[in-house]
């Protein structure tokens, strides 16, 4: 499936400091089905406290390292809302079957 979408999209493996700025910038949790900003670990502490995880620095490590309570962080951040890069797309317009440089395919 990602053969085909290839051309089309950007992918590759986040960095430590990638995840990071991520949680910490646009990090959001589901709190009674309502989007929170993650203001103090006190949100987080009062609904992963259960499960161990008491801090943003818990939460970035569980996602990154993929943990054994990664399916519980996952489904208690909301969705990241994130928008275009400040520079623009490098070479946005190639054909179908051109295989060029630019920003589409695997970021490693």
């Amino acid at each position: 499936m990602l053969k085909l979408v290839q051309p089309y999209v950007t992918y590759g493996y986040p960095s430590l400091k990638t995840v990071r700025e991520l949680v910490y910038k646009r990090g959001y949790g589901k709190v009674n089905k309502q989007r929170i900003p993650l203001s103090s670990n006190e949100i987080i502490s009062d609904v992963l406290g259960k499960e161990g995880i008491h801090g943003m620095e818990d939460m970035v490590h569980e996602l990154y390292t993929a943990g054994p309570k990664f399916k519980q962080v996952s489904n208690f951040l909301w969705p990241f809302k994130l928008s275009a890069p400040k520079g623009g797309f490098i070479c946005k317009r190639h054909g179908f079957c051109e295989q060029r440089g630019g920003d589409w395919g695997n970021r490693e």
